[in-house]
């Protein structure tokens, strides 16, 4: 079987949605019989064994991220490739080249809903906007053979707008790379901190949604003995005394001796849909204190955790130092545990390749009764 992956989240500093594919093609790799195919914007066209660039637009402060316009070049590339199965990973450009060139292949085309754009959308622009584009995914995802969402608060979500069905996939962690075996004894003396420092950690891109300034507002609330290492592209330079800022885009081992070297992870977004490096820090060993919004509810456990009301750095003080006043250690392991059980990368790509091979099947058996 060859699969085919398109999209236009695939950038430098893209999180998730690459996080995702890498681990596909990792693990898809290990069994002859499967192929895959990467289909992502790029500065010209390019191919690399499997992984193909076309030619997009730069968006301006856009982090890396590069829009396609046409989507002619798109499909007619995905036709060149003639993969048995396509999955398009935006709701852009690419995913409507995808359910065209799926209809020209007769072949399954899959849409993962990986980033919910209405409310993104909403939360700049009103509600008005967010109703149209609701609108506007229903119309689109309503023509795919398969809709998948990472969590279930996003697929009811796409259920309540009128969608016939929608298959709950979660996505995994590299539970090799990030690992308590990452902690480095030596992070805090770089830092320039006191081995009694309460560490707090948070990664990711600055943006909107991930409300850094609800962050900054709770280690101001915070003050001595914690703080808070910042890592990640476009972060903020005026921020609190107890504050570290690491302004770049960080590698995988960087950031994983990070976060098993620190205490917890302090995260304040309320539009995640997985929350994936939540997820990577629990495999590291240590807890969440996170907002009470999204995927969080779903992925950070009892025990592993704590949870509290969005957008309220007082409350995120106080969970903070609730969750600090127990065995923060035990925590972790019991975080580690959790991620363990539910989001292996072998485990959650066995399921998808199960649901792969149905869809393929179910299309051959129609193509039979109907060719």
């Amino acid at each position: 079987m060859h699969i085919a992956d398109i999209t236009m989240f695939h950038a430098p500093a893209s999180g998730g949605v690459r996080t995702y594919l890498q681990a596909k093609h990792r693990v898809f790799s290990r069994f002859p019989e499967l192929r895959t195919s990467l289909l992502v914007p790029g500065a010209e066209r390019d191919s690399l064994g499997d992984h193909h660039t076309l030619p997009s637009l730069k968006l301006p402060l856009g982090q890396g991220y590069r829009f396609p316009l046409r989507r002619r070049g798109w499909r007619d590339a995905l036709l060149e490739l003639n993969p048995d199965l396509i999955e398009a990973g935006d709701p852009y450009v690419t995913a409507w080249a995808a359910l065209d060139a799926g209809q020209r292949l007769g072949v399954p085309v899959v849409g993962f809903y990986h980033s919910d754009l209405p409310r993104l959308m909403g939360d700049r622009f009103g509600s008005v906007v967010q109703q149209r584009l609701e609108r506007y995914v229903v119309d689109l995802y309503s023509r795919f053979d398969s809709v998948m969402a990472p969590c279930q608060a996003m697929a009811d979500r796409l259920l309540a707008w009128g969608l016939p069905r929608v298959r709950v996939q979660p996505l995994g962690v590299d539970l090799a790379s990030f690992h308590p075996d990452k902690h480095d004894p030596s992070l805090r003396k770089r830092l320039g901190l006191d081995p009694q420092t309460r560490l707090l950690i948070f990664v990711g891109r600055f943006s909107r949604e991930k409300n850094i300034d609800v962050l900054l507002a709770t280690m101001a609330r915070l003050g001595h003995p914690w703080h808070l290492l910042l890592m990640g592209p476009g972060m903020p330079r005026n921020v609190p005394s107890n504050v570290t800022v690491i302004d770049r885009c960080c590698g995988t081992h960087e950031v994983a001796r990070a976060l098993a070297s620190s205490d917890a992870m302090l995260h304040a977004g309320t539009r995640e849909t997985f929350g994936l490096i939540a997820l990577e820090a629990m495999a590291s060993g240590i807890p969440v204190i996170g907002a009470r919004a999204g995927a969080l509810i779903e992925n950070v456990p009892l025990g592993g955790g704590v949870l509290c009301q969005p957008l309220d750095p007082d409350a995120m003080a106080e969970a903070t130092e609730a969750l600090f006043s127990n065995d923060i250690a035990a925590s972790g392991r019991h975080a580690r545990r959790h991620v363990e059980r539910h989001f292996d990368w072998d485990r959650v790509m066995e399921q998808l390749l199960h649901h792969y091979e149905d869809l393929v099947d179910l299309g051959s058996e129609t193509h039979r009764r109907y060719g």
